[in-house]
């Protein structure tokens, strides 16, 4: 039997040979749609076209290469940057840099905010005011406004409102765009020293909000799979086919696995299976990934789950800055540690972007507080900056104590040697032809016009068949009221004289638009609940508002005509109408005008 197993496995690693030098030999174009797959156990290599992996082949793959998350990822990443390596191939980085970045808002406060009608029509005659620069002694203020921190003046650390998703939305490009135009912000923001109107920072940078925003009726997997369709793969295909082209050159063979997975991630197309499936695992959401997301109406995933799909909307895109605003936020401490150990892998094996927080105790030491051994340093750094929490780590004994404040606290750090060196790093300008010419996007959108529209219309039809029973219902609501209404108009004999006879014809058919029109209301409480996700996904640039607003009205059309046609096929003759086909083709050409004008309101 043992020999039996011997010869399969070289029979088997004879074949995976034969293919392998196959694939070498193809051109870098082919070779990047072809891979080498692997059964269980590394038995039966088969040569696969990337486009045809199914999704059983795409998970089986990722359960091979990171098997358990905590103790496999690693090792998985450092075979992605071993291989990038042998061919001396420079992955893109960015550096981040700020200067005298400052922003202000006025913020009504006491009664003044309340969303009253006379507070409404008091806080926009001031605005009238401020924009034609009238005396504010014009109109009486009944309250104060209250300027946002200045951010080079130093940030709270951890309390509500001391500008941190400010200072986030600021560095990823994604403030108000009023707030520039009132020249509220000024100072600079560069990326790899560019300025944020030299590139695109809303697609080079991912900012993950801390309010979880989802389509309630799609599944945490279509969540994922629309983000990565709509966010496309950025620059991994011309990385990938450089990789391959001086692979060739060197005679270098690369895994299989690894291989297969590379190109599946940086093929068009394709991301959205071998991507999806490796962000699942690593966010912990396989058990969960054809539940529904669920929103306050529809019952779906759990909170922490919730917010770790927020978080893998965005890194299943091919963004290579992350600003997380408050992503610990209803999840336990394993998650969280899982989550973040992975960031940190990814950010130290494959050259991502990232703070330098080693020497950050021994400053605060130097500045006499030391952070206990019970104590841990997230929740220290909290609170050695509160006035109310901060003697606790006083631990010069010997010398009296005394508040020290954020400011004090920012100019001892330009002092202490890590500053120092920082301080010295950004004194020189960064040399923009350092940048790596896939570091910083210039395209808006990640995919084309006929794509973005596609993707969207795919979408709607699914949100339309899960939404299929408040459709039957109005089928049969408007069933119901055809039946009283032919009740109602029954037919009988009519005259058709006077003015007065007229009217009764005219009620009828008034009717009929009425009930017609109103039957397709419903459809403005299910746009009003999700245009804040439109929103969101508008200035996150998934796509284009047309994009989104065009599948929202063509796909209603059919519904229309069939509502209209149950309509009058049931009441046109029972009423009495002319009974002249040309007539009732007229009347249905008539409603459908109106409930399509109807639609249009709905879906500007």
């Amino acid at each position: 039997m043992a020999d039996d197993v011997a010869d399969v496995s070289g029979v088997a690693a004879y074949m995976a040979a034969d293919v392998g030098e196959a694939l070498e030999k193809l051109p870098t174009f082919k070779r990047l749609r072809k891979g080498l797959l692997f059964g269980e156990q590394g038995v039966g290599a088969n040569e696969v076209d990337i486009h045809d992996l199914c999704n059983q082949q795409s998970k089986d793959l990722i359960d091979r290469l990171v098997k358990v998350v905590d103790e496999d990822n690693e090792k998985f990443l450092w075979k992605l940057r071993e291989r990038i390596d042998r061919v001396g191939l420079e992955l893109p980085t960015i550096e981040v840099r700020y200067e005298h970045l400052n922003i202000v808002a006025d913020a009504y406060v006491g009664s003044k905010a309340l969303p009253t009608f006379a507070n409404f029509m008091t806080n926009f005659l001031e605005g009238l005011s401020e924009t034609a620069s009238l005396p504010p002694e014009v109109l009486v203020r009944s309250a104060y406004t209250l300027p946002s921190p200045d951010l080079t003046r130093g940030i709270s650390l951890g309390l509500p409102g001391s500008g941190k998703t400010t200072l986030l939305l600021a560095l990823a490009g994604k403030l108000d765009s009023s707030l520039k135009i009132r020249s509220l912000v000024t100072g600079k923001v560069m990326y790899n020293g560019h300025e944020m109107n030299e590139f695109v920072p809303q697609r080079t940078t991912a900012y993950i909000s801390q309010h979880d925003l989802h389509v309630g009726e799609m599944t945490v997997r279509e969540t994922l799979e629309f983000s990565a369709r709509c966010q496309e793969v950025g620059s991994h295909y011309e990385i990938l086919a450089e990789l391959l082209r001086r692979e060739k050159e060197a005679n270098i063979k690369p895994n299989p696995d690894i291989d297969i997975f590379m190109k599946a991630a940086a093929t068009e197309g394709q991301e959205t299976n071998i991507i999806i499936d490796y962000v699942l695992k690593l966010l912990g959401l396989e058990i969960c990934a054809d539940a529904m997301v669920g929103d306050e109406m529809i019952r779906g995933v759990s909170g922490g789950q919730n917010k770790r799909v927020t978080t893998g909307e965005m890194i299943v895109g091919p963004c290579k800055e992350l600003f997380m605003d408050e992503m610990s936020t209803g999840l336990d401490s394993s998650i969280t540690y899982s989550i973040v150990n992975t960031l940190r892998q990814s950010v130290q094996i494959l050259n991502g972007t990232a703070g330098p927080r080693e020497d950050v105790l021994a400053f605060f030491e130097s500045m006499g507080f030391k952070c206990p051994d019970r104590i841990g340093v997230a929740d220290f750094l909290q609170e050695v900056t509160s006035k109310k929490d901060q003697q606790q780590y006083w631990m010069r004994r010997d010398e009296p104590y005394r508040f020290i404040t954020s400011i004090e606290f920012a100019e001892a750090y330009r002092a202490f040697h890590v500053g120092r060196k920082l301080w010295d790093e950004l004194a020189a300008s960064y040399d923009k032809s350092k940048s790596h010419p896939a570091a910083l996007t210039t395209q808006k959108y990640g995919i084309g016009k006929k794509q973005l529209l596609k993707a969207c219309i795919e979408r709607e039809f699914l949100l339309m068949k899960r939404n299929s029973f408040v459709y039957i219902f109005k089928f049969t609501q408007l069933l119901i009221m055809a039946l009283i209404t032919i009740t109602l108009f029954f037919q009988t004999d009519m005259p058709r004289d006077t003015m007065d006879d007229g009217e009764k014809y005219v009620g009828a058919l008034f009717f009929g638009v009425v009930i017609i029109i109103f039957n397709g209301g419903f459809e403005i409480a299910l746009t009003v609940f999700k245009l804040p996700i439109f929103y969101k996904q508008r200035d996150l640039f998934f796509y284009p508002s047309w994009a989104y607003a065009i599948p929202s009205w063509i796909l209603k059309i059919p519904i229309t005509f069939v509502e209209v046609g149950l309509w009058v096929f049931l009441t046109y003759y029972v009423i009495g109408f002319d009974p002249n086909p040309a007539r009732y083709r007229k009347k249905m050409a008539m409603q459908n005008k109106d409930q399509v004008t109807f639609s249009n309101f709905l879906f500007p």
